[in-house]
């Protein structure tokens, strides 16, 4: 019997994780430590294409099965057609590596190794119908949302948008032109650094010196709309995984890097050391904690609905639901609103969230202005940003189909606050 490929037993695992028992990739990071980094990588890889391809591989699998099977065999379908009809993988070897991994399972799942046979093969024969099915839409609870404040049209860029995924952006400390020619990456008109082919990130010249972090170009914005100098005392409230808290130390900020999660923040510090910047760290809970000086700018990128990254995150939608948002959007009100009071006069904060709901971006900043009307939002000063990104209110709002020519960017908003003088 041929051995059993651990990517494809991995990434079958991580899909019944999803869809079963509804845990984040993320949060099934473990399940992949014993893997070799290349059969990590794959088995991500393929867990990731699968979810963006779902409803389409459940298409072309509803024609051959009478009843559903068990989530981890249905796990092993989706897996094939997807591998079949998506990555043009060579049929008879995706049908030969399952049937094996099925063969493993112990006798329940090996009475299922005709069916993952049967069924295979058939899809295989049938692929032209795979390219005439839609592109997977958003679930109903977000796609009626986004609907109701962008319009179809809008919606359906963003799926396709999410569909494509997402390429590997990078940000800099100094000299992007020519880090942008030593590594082939695109220069993106705002600063960043877009890879071609990322292949394997710690082999790349530069990772290892810290000269650059991965980081998607929207999510580079806040700090770059923060506008940190040197010398300046500025907080990252919310700070973990860090991406903001390295540029704002690479400006020469004087950094506090606040979070909740203590091995969020160690993962923080790890990049800190590698990158050759420092900052200070606080595992806090913002609600509770209090600065001991005011700052003189504060970067508040919110817990949100994290709906903005679906491109790069397309098991959100299957864990995720309408549940928990009021309660974020009240958090982040208590968050603006602490923030405020932590800053020197003359001092401004930027609200951020990678969130496409508007009760998360621009209502909440409406409602803030509200409760806080000495405060007024500055006109964004970001090089290279499009004025189609500016909202009437003056903020920045960007959405996965925003540069499609270029490949796309995570969904964001953001906004700098000052007191009116």
């Amino acid at each position: 019997m041929a051995s059993i490929d651990p990517a494809r037993r991995a990434a079958a695992a991580l899909l019944v994780g999803v869809l079963e028992e509804r845990l984040t990739l993320a949060e099934q990071a473990g399940e992949l430590a014993a893997l070799p980094p290349q059969d990590r990588a794959r088995a991500q890889r393929l867990a990731l294409a699968t979810l963006r391809n779902l409803p389409r591989a459940d298409a072309m699998l509803k024609p051959h099965l009478r009843k559903k099977p068990p989530a981890d065999l249905l796990a092993v379908l989706r897996l094939g057609t997807v591998e079949i009809c998506a990555l043009d993988a060579a049929p008879h070897g995706v049908v030969d590596a399952l049937v094996t991994l099925t063969h493993s399972g112990g006798r329940r799942a090996e009475g299922f190794a005709g069916l993952i046979n049967a069924v295979l093969r058939k899809v295989a024969a049938d692929t032209a119908r795979w390219q005439r099915l839609d592109p997977p839409a958003l679930p109903g609870w977000l796609r009626g949302r986004l609907m109701s404040a962008y319009g179809k049209v809008a919606v359906m860029k963003m799926e396709a948008a999410h569909h494509a995924g997402a390429p590997v952006d990078l940000s800099v400390k100094a000299d992007a032109a020519a880090w942008a020619e030593k590594l082939g990456a695109e220069l993106l008109p705002t600063g960043s650094l877009r890879l071609a082919q990322a292949g394997q990130i710690t082999d790349l010249p530069g990772y290892a010196a810290g000269d650059w972090w991965v980081q998607d170009a929207a999510a580079a914005l806040p700090a770059k709309l923060l506008a940190a100098q040197p010398g300046e005392t500025v907080l990252d409230l919310c700070a973990a995984p860090g991406g903001k808290t390295l540029q704002l130390a690479a400006m020469g900020a004087d950094v506090t890097a606040l979070d909740i999660s203590a091995p969020r923040l160690d993962r923080l510090q790890e990049n800190l050391a590698r990158c050759q910047v420092t900052a200070k760290t606080a595992v806090a809970d913002a609600l509770e904690w209090q600065p001991e000086a005011p700052f003189d700018a504060i970067l508040l990128d919110a817990p949100c609905s994290a709906t903005g990254t679906i491109r790069r995150h397309p098991d959100l939608p299957f864990v995720k639901d309408a549940k928990g948002i009021k309660e974020l959007v009240a958090l982040q009100a208590q968050l603006i609103d602490r923030a405020l009071g932590w800053l020197k006069p003359g001092g401004r904060l930027v609200y951020a969230t990678c969130s496409l709901l508007p009760e998360e971006g621009e209502a909440q900043l409406a409602a803030a202005l509200e409760r806080h009307p000495d405060w007024r939002i500055n006109a964004p000063e970001i090089a290279g940003i499009d004025p189609a990104w500016i909202t009437d209110q003056g903020a920045v709002r960007l959405r996965p189909d925003t540069w499609p020519e270029r490949g796309g960017m995570d969904g964001f908003f953001m906004a700098v606050l000052k007191r009116a003088t």
